[in-house]
């Protein structure tokens, strides 16, 4: 895949943004929802083919947190070897399509030996997925310059760095209790990257993962307006209210997806951003994950500015649906080369363009007037002469399911509709069918005895 003539890609992108790989699998995507799930705003089979995940590829971890999804025998499990791990990200690839969205994870698969790593991701890269690292973090902490060779010899490009209150057993911050005290270690991060970036010249597209329980629930509008602040490294925050399963702590209370987003939207009143009452993006099934991306401004000497992409009003909604009829769902301009951006961009221009011209131009006017006071030519001329920051946000949450859900009538439609899986003897397993159904299990006392090769043989 990353080895095909630039030039020959860019004509490719160019009659075509989307591809028809990729427009296959959305359709079937598409085709395999419930009807009440094919909404305006249903991102799933009309702007993305869903997400993916390793497994078995290093089971064990050095933390000891206290929701964990893992089970006991996580610890005593053997890695399976690398060639299984590359038939699982063949699978994957299959299964999801160009620019595959695949987290490299299980337990805490930066303790694999660094040339397993490097290969495994530099195997992605070769096979058209964009492997995002999952990671505590403490590992690249212990190693300095081990982010840098991810980045320059495996190709990485996107990390998720998990940290909250809930783990147990990192360098310095053995037991928070409050998140607040997290920051500390949160900046350091941030130099991290700032620093890895500098030095090899690379982009590195950063996530973070928080686990929320009753405990740190008061604190997500902090963590909210933390991310913000430093969006020129964390571009995502991921909240998982913890559910129970693996090694979670009985007494660990979990938190319901209105609760959570009350206090996301309590982080962004500063901002001037009120969430809407009916939420017009959608993503698989409306139990399980729920995103708001943002566009933030920011001038000199003023705070930054944010705005929802689409918001649910009269004059949002359509654009969203004719953005979709016009087969641009598809389009997805990450790891694209300099010249395949602009394939991609000319070739989505070129499917509509009186549409972009006429309706998107006019939307867009109108809705930075109203909101920005500006115009989208005066808005160009002061980002190009620095005198606005524009950046991209999102805020996620997903919401995984007890094993007593998944039997559930509302559990089954969730299951049916899952756009997170991992490949598991032939099929591709929801993930909460993973952790709560028993399957880990299952997987790990193959591995251990020796029964399979791979997870998918």
């Amino acid at each position: 895949m990353r080895g095909r003539p630039v030039l020959a890609r860019a004509w490719e992108l160019l009659k075509d943004p989307v591809t028809a790989e990729k427009r296959h699998i959305l359709k079937e995507r598409w085709a395999g929802l419930a009807p009440e799930l094919r909404l305006t705003g249903q991102g799933l089979g009309q702007k993305a083919t869903g997400c993916g995940a390793t497994v078995g590829i290093k089971p064990r971890c050095d933390f000891a947190c206290t929701g964990c999804y893992l089970g006991s025998d996580a610890n005593r499990t053997p890695d399976l070897p690398v060639e299984a791990i590359f038939r699982q990200l063949d699978e994957l690839r299959r299964y999801l399509g160009p620019k595959s969205n695949v987290q490299i994870t299980d337990g805490e698969v930066t303790l694999l030996p660094i040339a397993d790593l490097l290969a495994v991701l530099r195997y992605a890269r070769q096979i058209g997925a964009i492997p995002m690292l999952m990671t505590h973090g403490d590992t690249l902490r212990r190693q300095p310059g081990l982010l840098e060779r991810l980045m320059t010899e495996g190709g990485l490009s996107e990390i998720s760095i998990h940290v909250d209150i809930t783990q147990r057993g990192r360098d310095g911050y053995r037991a928070p209790t409050r998140e607040r005290e997290l920051h500390p270690l949160r900046e350091e991060f941030v130099a991290m990257v700032r620093e890895a970036r500098k030095r090899t010249g690379l982009p590195l597209r950063v996530a973070n993962t928080v686990t929320v329980t009753r405990d740190n629930l008061p604190e997500v509008g902090d963590l909210v307006r933390w991310t913000v602040e430093h969006r020129d490294v964390v571009t995502l925050v991921s909240f998982q209210p913890v559910a129970r399963v693996g090694r979670t702590k009985k007494d660990l209370a979990g938190v319901s997806a209105a609760e959570l987003w009350e206090e996301v939207a309590r982080g962004l009143v500063p901002y001037g951003v009120t969430l809407p009452s009916t939420e017009p993006l959608h993503f698989g099934h409306p139990e399980c994950t729920r995103f708001v991306p943002l566009l933030a401004l920011e001038r000199p000497g003023e705070g930054p500015r944010l705005f929802p992409l689409i918001r649910d009003r009269p004059e949002d909604v359509p654009i969203l649906e004719e953005f979709f009829a016009q087969g641009l769902g598809g389009v997805a301009f990450r790891d694209d080369s300099g010249i395949e951006k602009l394939a991609r961009g000319a070739g989505m221009l070129g499917r509509a363009p009186g549409w972009f011209l006429g309706r998107v131009r006019r939307w867009a006017g109108a809705r930075l007037k109203e909101e920005a006071g500006t115009t989208p030519r005066q808005l160009l001329w002061d980002a190009l002469r620095g005198r606005v920051r524009i950046d991209g946000l999102t805020l996620t949450s997903h919401h995984f399911m007890n094993p007593e859900e998944l039997a559930t009538d509302v559990g089954k439609a969730r299951l049916a509709a899952c756009v997170f899986r991992l490949p598991y003897k032939g099929e591709m397993i929801p993930m909460c069918q993973m952790n709560a159904g028993g399957v880990r299990e299952r997987l790990y006392a193959e591995i251990a005895a020796g029964k399979t090769a791979s997870p998918t043989g």
